[in-house]
């Protein structure tokens, strides 16, 4: 598998390189954020790990651009800083998994891992549209329209959507989506999930008077249409 690693620390950044090459993965090192960019555009990886403090181009903006036109690499954030909005902000930019630093090097290589194995897992070959009454979300394109007009989705609230439409009316529970969606590693609650619906309603439905994303309470969200 081929890393791309992101960090503006040197010893760092071989270091982290070092531990992915005895796992016998291909790694790519840069240490700015404008290149890092320059670099994503033009290249594929399995996997990114970015630093949040970078010179050029912070964590957050890169991997938000990096999301407009990739849904699917695994991107793991590093940072110092350990606050909840911190950890929000990044995934609400469209990362995968987050480690604050100091980490175990193990903790990282385990991580990288089990982000490859579940992308794995989890995304056969995409069904290009999907419709569910006047809602169409187009995969290909990561667009979704309702009646016509393009609606501007975050990645997890696009995620969310994308989840609901692929059960085509079934519950999902809270802990699906969060286990799908951000992965087991992030301790979640289920207000969480509650949150990022709460958004996709407010774009998806209100603007439209629909109640199109229902809650089952004590089982979770379904899609009547």
């Amino acid at each position: 598998m081929k890393v791309l690693i992101i960090e503006d620390d040197p010893t760092l950044n071989k270091n982290i390189s070092e531990a992915l090459m005895a796992e016998n993965h291909i790694t790519e090192c840069v240490y700015e954020g404008l290149l890092a960019e320059r670099m994503m555009k033009k290249n594929n990886f399995d996997c990114i790990v970015m630093d949040i403090n970078l010179p050029g181009k912070n964590g957050f903006d890169l991997c938000k651009e990096f999301r407009r036109y990739n849904a699917t690499t695994p991107v793991i954030i590093l940072t110092a800083f350990g606050e909840l909005e911190d950890k929000v902000q990044g995934f609400d930019c469209g990362a995968d998994d987050y480690l604050t630093k100091p980490f175990y090097m193990r903790e990282l290589i385990l991580r990288i891992n089990s982000l490859l194995k579940r992308n794995k897992q989890n995304n056969p070959p995409n069904k290009e549209m999907w419709v569910a009454d006047d809602i169409i979300l187009n995969d290909n394109q990561k667009k979704v329209f309702r009646k016509g007009k393009e609606i501007s989705l975050t990645p997890r609230e696009y995620q969310i959507l994308h989840r609901l439409m692929e059960r085509n009316g079934e519950i999902v529970s809270k802990a699906d989506l969060i286990k799908e969606i951000w992965g087991s590693s992030f301790g979640a609650n289920t207000n969480t999930i509650e949150v990022y619906v709460n958004f996709l309603r407010n774009k998806l439905d209100k603007p439209f008077e629909k109640n199109t994303i229902k809650t089952k309470v004590g089982f979770g969200y379904y899609l009547d249409c």
